[in-house]
């Protein structure tokens, strides 16, 4: 019988250990913070597709280390900041964290390494890690391949372009004064 895995209280070590995987899928809706991002109603979000793999690696004279590979997608509804109309936008994470005993290691060693660090725990949240990674590979300007619509390019104001056409004030007052000391 195999034994039920959740991913919102993971054992760390014996999953790393055991070079376990896990996969899923959900609706929008269960990530709360990630739907915060989502602007406009025309388009529909896709579902959040997540995959979790974890790596025990040993290491010659030293602590074996343990990895979490982490992959994520979701297509969510922006609005492009070219046209400002809705965009559909694919939003990807794929990071790997190496896991520490501590935090005092894991500052140390954050410092010094490119690798993401983070804390070993017996009841990890890796759901909530998967809805950082998506949050955080967020673009920041989100824009259409190719607008649907063909967008003014062109910065001249009709009205201020009419206005320029008066006669100059300073202009009429220079003459006058020159008329006047004559």
């Amino acid at each position: 019988m195999d034994k039920k895995i959740d991913p919102q209280h993971l054992d760390l070590q014996s999953f790393a250990r055991d070079g376990l995987a896990l996969r899923g899928e959900g609706a929008l809706t269960d990530w709360p913070r990630l739907a915060v991002e989502e602007h406009g109603q025309e388009l529909a979000a896709g579902a959040v597709l997540w995959q979790l793999q974890g790596r025990w690696v040993e290491q010659a004279g030293g602590a074996d280390q343990i990895w979490l590979d982490l992959r994520a997608s979701v297509q969510l509804p922006m609005q492009c900041q070219r046209c400002l109309t809705p965009v559909l936008q694919e939003v990807s994470a794929e990071r790997s964290f190496r896991f520490v005993a501590d935090e005092a290691t894991a500052a140390a060693l954050d410092d010094e390494s490119e690798e993401d660090i983070l804390v070993l725990s017996r009841d990890f949240d890796a759901l909530a890690l998967v809805e950082d990674e998506l949050i955080l590979a967020l673009p920041l300007v989100p824009l259409h391949e190719v607008c649907p619509e063909v967008l003014p390019m062109s910065v001249a104001d009709p009205a201020f372009e009419a206005a320029s056409e008066r006669p100059n004030p300073f202009g009429v007052l220079a003459s006058l004064k020159t008329g006047v000391s004559k």
